[in-house]
């Protein structure tokens, strides 16, 4: 035969091959599923319903959690530019450099432009993306934000905070407004509740979507994390005044909040609903980390009874509230004590989503979707909290074993904090919940929620502690590490080190096994570039201005005058100075 016709017969093979590939791909897309990803921010363990307390209703997400799988061996990283990008790579933080504390805005980093991103393998899946809310993963240059990373819109801040109302970031001494639509500063939403902007803007883009292309939203409230000094607990007047039971003043104000954001996810659930997209959906709530109580972070959530607060490896600073919730998962309506990580969300999500989880390489993440879905054993059998040898503290989880090594500051947030919200004057309203916004959506897929359930469920997701004062062996982080029977006492109450030194070993072996695979930490000095009063008074992507002036001298006084026009009098003045826009 002749050798060209055996070429010809090869290339046409090759074309009709890779049509075929993408009339499949293209078919497929139509019945992937929707995929909302609704995160809140520094939400307890303590501070949802389904978790045992009666103290601040949570009905919308109780129902969400009631009528879904309540994922109650959850583990997230205990605070949030580590939890985000373990949820956006599928790696522990210990791979990507962001192990160490949070990004500030000031920063000259990001999540590295190495790793691909949750958004863009969902693109690659015909998904269509976008984030509403806070990013917290890299801004000082453009293409280290949402929409150079996979969105295709972002709404919603770049730092790791806002005020709810006036939406600048203090990150003293600087501060400035962080609100953006896509890359340009969003002025006009001054003075509107954040948490109702980014419903909003999440309805608005349920509703436009076009539903023969999968969705993928990303909703990553700002509550309830707390605002600016000045205002730490923004919640409108009219809510806080409902909670008359609640005697201490910032839980009273944290309550408000929270019930914004409950608020929130009913209407999201709606438009699902109204739309026609619920049906063909998966929603996820989580919190980014555990609660900061007590006055932690000038807030006052709550992780009772776990130990510790956020920016701790204590349960409370890591065990997280989570919900999965899908007409695609088989066996809903239970407690999951399936261990999962914020990792494994990414290859979870992109198997649902018909992906192979091979093609996402090496990851620290695994797929559980039919383990979650069909209520079948998971393939994890071992978590890490984090390696800081900045801070010099570490922990991990194995079978039923955690190791605590070293402590945050000093150990002063090492205790057990409340409110437990469980006292006499608070009932739990079982009914709340099914008339709730998101309970009436399940009743409209014929998924209604009962009172007998509904209180089984609540009673498996409670944790109970079982040691008596009188029988604990002390945990004292600052001498040495400490051991845990983690499923016989998820209230880290009782240290067993002393009683199975061999067990520690195996884990502090484990624990450097692990530490030897780690990256340096990229945290880096604050840039003086980046002070919001030479941008307008806007955090901004600073980076990608290559100015050759000190920027402190950019700035004259309190001028009112803008930045263009502080950098035309500064040229002019200095003829031999350049400030240029890199591409």
């Amino acid at each position: 035969m002749d050798d060209r016709f055996l070429v010809i017969l090869l290339l046409c093979t090759i074309q009709c091959w890779q049509c075929c590939r993408s009339e499949w791909s293209h078919d497929s897309g139509n019945n992937r599923p929707h995929i909302i990803f609704i995160m809140a921010d520094d939400l307890g363990w303590n501070d949802v319903g389904f978790h045992g307390s009666n103290q601040i209703p949570t009905p919308n997400i109780d129902a969400l959690a009631y009528s879904g799988v309540i994922l109650n061996q959850y583990y997230v990283t205990a605070i949030c530019t580590p939890s985000r990008s373990a949820l956006m790579t599928g790696k522990h933080p210990i791979h990507t450099g962001m192990q160490h504390s949070v990004l500030k805005g000031a920063e000259p980093r990001g999540l590295p432009l190495t790793e691909k991103l949750l958004p863009q393998y969902m693109k690659e899946l015909g998904y269509s993306t976008h984030i509403v809310g806070k990013w917290h993963l890299g801004s000082y240059r453009r293409e280290y934000t949402p929409t150079y990373r996979g969105f295709d819109t972002h709404l919603g801040y770049w730092t790791g905070h806002q005020d709810y109302n006036d939406h600048t970031a203090v990150e003293s001494p600087y501060w400035g407004l962080d609100m953006r639509r896509g890359m340009d500063p969003a002025w006009d939403l001054h003075g509107q509740y954040s948490t109702d902007i980014f419903t909003k803007e999440a309805i608005r883009i349920i509703k436009s979507h076009n539903t023969s292309i999968p969705l993928f939203l990303y909703l990553a409230h700002a509550a309830v994390h707390s605002g600016n000094p000045y205002n730490p607990l923004p919640a409108p007047d009219d809510i806080v005044s409902k909670f008359t039971t609640i005697s201490d003043y910032n839980r009273r104000r944290f309550a408000g909040v929270l019930h914004k954001l409950d608020e929130s996810v009913g209407q999201v659930v709606q438009a699902l609903q109204t739309s026609g997209l619920l049906q063909n959906s998966i929603v996820v709530f989580t919190t980014d980390n555990g609660g900061p109580a007590a006055g932690f972070n000038i807030n006052a959530a709550s992780n009772w009874p776990l130990r510790g607060v956020k920016n701790t490896l204590w349960e409370g600073g890591v065990r997280g509230a989570g919900v999965l919730w899908s007409p695609l998962v088989t066996q809903p309506g239970r407690v999951s004590t399936q261990l999962f990580h914020i990792t494994d969300w990414l290859p979870t999500l992109y198997s649902a989503a018909g992906g192979d989880p091979s093609y996402l390489g090496d990851i620290d993440g695994i797929d559980a979707w039919k383990a979650l879905s069909e209520d079948l054993p998971s393939n994890r059998t071992s978590v890490l909290h984090n390696i800081d040898d900045i801070y010099g503290n570490a922990a991990l989880t194995l079978g039923d074993w955690k190791i605590l090594k070293g402590t945050t500051y000093r150990g002063m947030w090492d205790g057990w904090y409340g409110p437990s919200g469980r006292a006499e004057e608070y009932t739990y309203d079982v009914y709340h919940v099914v008339s709730s916004e998101v309970g009436k959506a399940m009743t409209r897929l014929g998924r209604s929620l009962a009172p007998g359930v509904i209180h089984t469920l609540r009673s498996q997701a409670e944790v109970t502690c079982m040691y008596a004062r009188s029988s604990r062996s002390e945990c004292k982080l600052l001498q040495a590490p400490c051991l845990f029977n983690i499923r016989n006492d998820p209230c880290e109450q009782n240290n067993l080190a002393s009683a199975y030194p061999e067990i520690l070993q195996l884990l502090e072996m484990s624990l450097n096994e692990i530490n030897a695979t780690a990256v340096p930490p990229s945290n880096l000095p604050w840039d003086p570039r980046a002070d919001p009063r030479f941008w307008d008074h806007t955090w901004t992507n600073f980076g990608d201005y290559k100015n050759k002036l000190d920027c402190d001298k950019i700035y004259i006084g309190k001028t009112k005058r803008n930045l263009k026009t502080r950098v035309k009098e500064h040229l002019r003045n200095n003829k031999n100075v350049e400030v240029e826009k890199s591409a």
